[in-house]
């Protein structure tokens, strides 16, 4: 009879702490120290700390308070997220504030959780940040509804107005594989225009070639996969 080996028990989560108050460090350590998954290897006392430590070290999350020294969460953010991409980021915070919400998912933060709920929310919140997924409290999910929709009202750029309802109809041609000349019957325009539209589409949408944008047009739900 075989014996099956068992399964490798996955590492735990590296995770670098970054406050300037000692005491909220050792009371967020206990925390995650306290689960199987996450593990603290690093403490910072300010953003620059937390910088250097990220390089000297592989780091899985940062979790950054947003008020410190020397460099801010949010300046230690943009650094981290230029000088190691692969770590995840985290803003721990007392402020309940629109403006650093939207300034930490802007610097790349995969989460915003607040200090008054960090015993509820901090360990959910990095489990979602290790699996590449954001988490917000309530509050910056209607947050975040609201600044959208007060965008939308205003006629602002939003996401799925980056393309012209005719870039959009040429999109949806190129990906379901027509040829220029095809795409000009198809909208009554001159090939010539159906070129100038996928040069634009190009330039717009940051992509190289046929196959990014048909790639482009099933994650848009433009077309099916």
């Amino acid at each position: 009879m075989t014996s099956h080996a068992p399964s490798p028990v996955p590492s735990p989560a590296r995770v670098l702490l970054a406050d300037d108050h000692a005491l909220v460090r050792r009371g967020v350590r206990l925390i995650l120290d306290s689960e199987p998954d996450l593990r603290v290897v690093a403490e910072a006392g300010d953003g620059a700390e937390a910088v250097r430590a990220a390089r000297e070290q592989e780091i899985d999350l940062a979790v950054l308070d947003i008020a410190m020294p020397r460099l801010t969460g949010l300046q230690a953010a943009r650094e981290l997220a230029a000088v190691a991409p692969r770590t995840r980021m985290l803003m721990l915070t007392m402020y309940d504030n629109e403006q650093y919400l939207f300034q930490a998912l802007k610097a790349g933060a995969s989460g915003y959780v607040l200090k008054s709920v960090a015993d509820r929310d901090l360990v959910a919140a990095c489990r979602s940040a290790i699996r590449g997924e954001p988490f917000l409290y309530p509050g910056a999910v209607t947050a975040l509804i609201r600044n959208y929709l007060e965008r939308a009202s205003r006629g602002e750029e939003t996401p799925d107005s980056l393309l012209t309802a005719r870039e959009e109809e040429v999109l949806k041609l190129v990906a379901e594989g027509h040829s220029s000349k095809e795409i000009a019957a198809l909208l009554v325009i001159s090939a010539k225009t159906v070129q100038r539209h996928r040069a634009n589409l190009l330039a717009k949408l940051g992509l190289r070639d046929r196959l990014e944008l048909t790639r482009y047009a099933i994650r848009a739900g433009l077309i099916e996969p």
